[in-house]
Formats: C-alpha cells, structure tokens, sequence
C-alpha cells in the first residue's frame, strides 16, 4: 500500500522505538540518543549500519558517513546503506548540488574530483569542477575552463574564463573578443552578437543591454532589431506559455509578443497573462485589479478584489471576486455563472459551488449542476493560496448533516472519514491538518494518514512548524509542502 515517507517515519518510529527523523525512497535514519548513535534503517524496520559518527542520506541506498577524529578534524566517505565504504575515509568534502543519483564531486587537499555511486573515478582531481548543466561539467585547470559530460569525457578543446550555466541546452558566455556568445552543450558556437545579451530566457528572442546607457533593448537570434536599447528595465515571461517579454519605461510597460514578434505600448507598469491577450492589472491606488488587451484598452473595469485565470476541461476561464459577487468568463467573456451563485474551490474537470444554502459540482462544459448529498457547509480558501505552484484548490473540509466534519477531494471522493468534531486545513500550500474530537487535537495529512494523536489540548502554528501542547508539554511537527497540480495527492 502506497503511503507517504512522512507516515513512514512515524511508523519505523514506533517500531523501532527510536526517532526516525528522515526518510525517503527505502531508507532512513534513526539517531539514539542515549548511545549518541545515528543509524540506517530500512523501509520494514531493520537496522542496517550504526555508527557513533554523522550520517547524512544522499538518495535511497547511498549516504555520507563523517568522522570526526580526536583532533576536531574530519574524514568523509560515501557507504551504501550496510556501512560498506564505497570510496576511501579521507580528508574530503562531498558536493552534490543536485543530489545527482549518478556522481558526485569530491573536495580534497584544494582540488575538486567526479566520482560515480559504485566508487569509480569520472574525472581526476582538478583545480574546480562545476555541475552546469544536467549532463555536463566544467572543469577548471590552468585558470581555464573546460568542457566534460557525466562519462568524463572532454566533449570540446575550448577554453571558457568562466564557469557558465546552461539552461535549455545553451548558455550565454562572454568569448575571446569579449562579445556576447550563445554556445551548445558541445561548446560550438551557435550565436555571435555585437550587442551585449543580457538575458537568453527568452530564446530566440535575446534582452540586450547598451554597454554605456544600461538601457534594454531586444534582437533575435540573427542580431535584428526588434526593440531599440531606451527601456529602463525588461523581463522575459518565465512561467506559463512564455509568450510575451515585458520591456518598462517611465512606469509603463511595452509588451513584445513573440507570435508576431510586435510591440504593443501599454500604460501599465506590471501585466499578468491570462489568455487570449488578455492581462490582469493591478492598482496600487485603488488596490483593485482589472483586465486589459495588448493594446492597453480596458476589457475589465479595475474594480475587482481578485481575478485568476483557470483551465477546467481543457477550456480558458477567467475568475473576478467583488465583495460577495463573483463571476466565470469563459474564452468569449460570457459569465457562465447564474446570479448569487459562489465558487468554492476549482479543480481541473470541475468546480465546487454553493448556490441558496446548497452545495453542487459543476460542469463547465455543459453548464450541469450535481448536488452535493449530506454536505451542508465547506470551509472556503482564501484566493491568496493561488500562485504558480498552486493551480487549483486543496481538497476541501465539509461538515456533514451529523454535524461531523472530514474533507473530499476533487472527485467528491471521501479522503478523510467524516468523524471529526472540527477539522483545520492552513490555507498556506501545508498538507497537514489539524483534527478535533472531543475537545482535544490531533494531525493527519491529505492522505488520511495519523501524524499526531488526538490527545492534545491547543495547537499553534509556527511558520514551517505546526507545535501541539499536552500536560504543559510540546511536541513539534514539520510541515511538509503541499504542491497542487490537480493530480493524484
């Protein structure tokens, strides 16, 4: 039975009779603090290694052992999850800045050397070596970079001054003639320019920078012209469909759309994409939003307190909340909702709506309402839980018509049974909950999955730490992060 590596630990805890205070993909750690010794623990409870030395995981059977020695220094070495040493104990530091399940850089003596996870050598010990890319490396010797893939193979004799990133398979980097160059993961050339590039997000289309005004400007990858450098700032669009830049002069901004490759001058300083064209625009004035086109005319008055965009069934939506009214436009800007009518969370083949006391789902598609049996209230979310990362709401709290509260998903499937006397979903992106029963709090997560007992008097919430209060004592709880996409929990 799938269960998250949050309960997990909770149950190699009570297992063991010991803290697990990590775990992920099979194995923990456990420290004992009467022996003062950390350990590995398998995902049915086995102790596999114990040392009196620091353990720390690097992913599922790989962990990082270091010793301190009686003079205050320390030796390192990678072990697998029987203690086995995979590289020797030495005076080295370990890198992994991705947490690469394929190599790992070592630090010894001042150099820098690639090893893989069974303990052979990638690349020898150099001045620097660098992670840049998914597959590629670059190594420092003799003051100059060069180029290496994950098999430790120098993919290219060019020499680079700087240890440059990749993004997409490019990077920018200033060459030997001190120009701006975008080159390939083989180091080959793929574009030269006059001008300084600034910014390649937004490739092909490049923000360039003037060398002596500071000002932006923007060129494609043929170096044509395409905004002169007079722009006091400029921003590529780095989430969504990525179709606009954003270049801003005196307050206001000018939208460049990369579809037909035109500016569109505009009076606003910042613009959400929506779709279709259409941008939210916010007041700080009036701390109002509204909506407008790429050529600045005004679509929504700025009058509302909220507006988002939302994808239901395949199909576009703009949401607007005004005190208690609401509206849905669909692609056309036809409200599809009937009046007095309130949405109460938004998934992505439907809504959860409340009209005259009533719960319903709702079809976008064909406009059809279901009724909610035996809900009679849902806990409502407040709008600033909508960001990038949260596209649409968390399952939701409902109380049942037995005055009983347990919460459902986007399905209207039961997820957490409906026995609580009162349940406390954060309205931050946190998967914990608190429950009550009879006067005392207990947690579990969106899983329906226990974390904490329903034995405790009063609950705070800390910033990343939920803290439960019993008989004048605390115990502390972390909060994992709840990532919405609309999937499976």
């Amino acid at each position: 039975m799938a269960q998250t590596n949050q309960y997990t630990k909770i149950l190699l805890s009570k297992k063991t009779g010991m803290e697990v205070y990590s775990y992920s993909e099979g194995y923990g750690k456990i420290y004992d603090s009467k022996n003062k010794k950390e350990s590995i623990v398998d995902s049915l409870g086995n102790i596999t290694f114990e040392s009196p030395h620091n353990i720390s995981q690097i992913f599922k059977n790989r962990f990082i052992l270091t010793v301190r020695q009686s003079d205050n220094k320390t030796k390192s070495t990678i072990i697998d999850e029987k203690g086995n040493q995979i590289l020797p104990l030495d005076d080295q530091s370990f890198n992994t800045p991705w947490l690469s399940k394929k190599c790992i850089i070592s630090s010894k003596e001042g150099k820098e050397a690639v090893y893989d996870y069974n303990g052979k050598e990638i690349i020898s010990y150099s001045d620097r070596i660098r992670f840049v890319a998914e597959d590629r490396f670059l190594v420092l010797k003799d003051k100059s970079w060069f180029l290496y893939d994950l098999d430790g193979k120098q993919v290219s004799n060019r020499e680079f001054k700087e240890d440059y990133h990749f993004e997409n398979g490019k990077a920018l980097i200033i060459n030997e003639d001190h120009q701006s160059e975008i080159i390939g993961k083989g180091g080959q050339k793929l574009h030269q320019f006059s001008a300084q590039i600034y910014n390649l997000a937004s490739y092909p289309y490049l923000i360039t920078k003037n060398r002596t005004t500071g000002k932006y400007g923007l060129v494609d990858a043929d170096e044509n012209r395409l905004a002169e450098e007079i722009f006091d700032d400029a921003e590529p669009e780095y989430f969504g469909t990525k179709e606009y830049v954003y270049l801003r002069k005196k307050g206001k901004a000018t939208v460049f759309k990369k579809k037909d490759r035109k500016l569109y001058p505009n009076n606003f300083k910042y613009l959400t994409p929506l779709f279709n064209d259409l941008f939210t625009v916010y007041s700080d004035k009036l701390k109002k939003s509204g909506v407008v086109n790429l050529n600045g005319e005004t679509i929504v008055p700025q009058e509302y307190d909220f507006i988002q965009s939302f994808r239901i069934s395949g199909k576009d939506f703009i949401y607007l909340k005004k005190g208690k009214e609401e509206k849905f436009l669909d692609k056309d800007l036809n409200n599809i909702l009937e009046e007095n009518t309130q949405i109460i969370a938004f998934y992505p083949d439907q809504l959860i709506i409340k009209k005259q006391e009533a719960y319903y789902k709702f079809s976008v598609t064909d406009q059809s309402v279901s009724p909610m049996k035996d809900i009679v209230s849902i806990k409502e979310q407040e709008t600033n839980f909508f960001n990038i990362l949260n596209l649409y709401s968390k399952p939701v709290v409902c109380r049942n018509t037995s005055n009983l509260y347990g919460v459902i998903d986007e399905k209207g499937k039961e997820i957490v049974p409906f026995i609580y006397d009162d349940i406390i979903a954060f309205e931050n992106s946190e998967n914990e909950i608190v429950v009550k029963k009879q006067d005392k709090y207990g947690v579990v997560n969106f899983q329906n999955e226990p974390l904490k007992d329903i034995i405790y008097d009063k609950y705070y919430w800390q910033k990343e730490v939920l803290k439960l209060d019993k008989d004048k004592k605390s115990d502390v709880l972390y909060f994992t992060r709840f990532k919405n996409s609309g999937n499976r929990l």
